[in-house]
């Protein structure tokens, strides 16, 4: 059993916790909890290693089981040890540190949902999470966005990372792609542009979403896009991003449906 807060793997570990320039630099990411590690076995995610410590319920030992078959390393640590590399305050015994990756696009992907200074990791996860049951095909990230691979994104996005393919695009990527692939760039704003409902969304699309404090930048208006708005029926000035973003993610659904 690992009972060292100072092996070189828990240095590891608390480095991709914290910082998005670790994770870059390593091509790694960290995941805690039943839940999202069963759903990277489930996606079968290159992982690393894994730590746990004992006595772990039913589902903990089948995950630890199926790992074993994949010959990927399985670490028993000490609950000190476990406390220490988490980034929760109870730590729910089991941790994996797995390879970073984007899944491929579909070719024919005429639904993108396009973030742009989304800086919130609540809502960043919440909304990655929200474009996968809406049926999304993939994510643009503007590089001004919270990193993906956060902690808190992770938690709150329960797993989409392993289904949905996400990417860091420049605009000037996300104009050229959106013209060779026919796409028509919607954009959300709070007041400007005509109502969702009135929107034509069964078209192949790029739905930009801007940040909880000021909405889509200069870059992302620059790029010509038609913009819809949620009418507010009482006296909220505006929702929160990943809210809004739901909403009209499911429309777009809705009218495909």
């Amino acid at each position: 059993m690992l009972t060292s807060t100072t092996n070189p793997k828990i240095k590891l570990i608390r480095a991709l916790q914290a910082r998005a320039r670790s994770r870059r630099e390593a091509g790694a990411f960290v995941i805690e909890g039943v839940r999202l590690v069963e759903e990277a076995v489930a996606a079968d995610w290159h992982t690393q290693f894994v730590l746990y410590t004992p006595g772990l319920d039913e589902r903990g030992d089948d995950i630890i089981t199926a790992y074993q078959q994949r010959g990927v390393e399985i670490i028993p640590v000490s609950p000190g040890v476990m406390q220490h590399a988490s980034d929760t305050q109870s730590p729910q015994g089991i941790l994996a540190v797995l390879s970073m990756k984007s899944l491929p696009a579909p070719i024919d992907a005429d639904f993108i949902l396009i973030l742009d200074g989304v800086r919130d990791p609540g809502n960043m996860g919440t909304l990655l999470r929200t474009a996968l049951a809406a049926g999304t095909d993939a994510v643009w990230l503007h590089p001004g966005v919270v990193d993906a691979y956060s902690p808190k994104v992770l938690r709150a996005a329960m797993g989409a990372h392993f289904h949905l393919p996400i990417e860091t695009v420049s605009w000037e990527d996300v104009q050229k792609r959106a013209a060779s692939s026919g796409l028509i760039l919607f954009l959300a704003d709070s007041t400007e542009g005509q109502p969702y409902t009135g929107a034509a969304f069964e078209r192949p699309l790029g739905l930009i979403l801007g940040g909880e404090a000021h909405g889509a930048s200069d870059q992302a208006w620059a790029v010509n896009p038609q913009p819809v708005h949620i009418p507010m029926l009482g006296r909220a000035e505006s929702l929160n991003a990943a809210i809004a973003g739901a909403i009209l993610l499911f429309e777009v659904a809705r009218q495909r449906a």
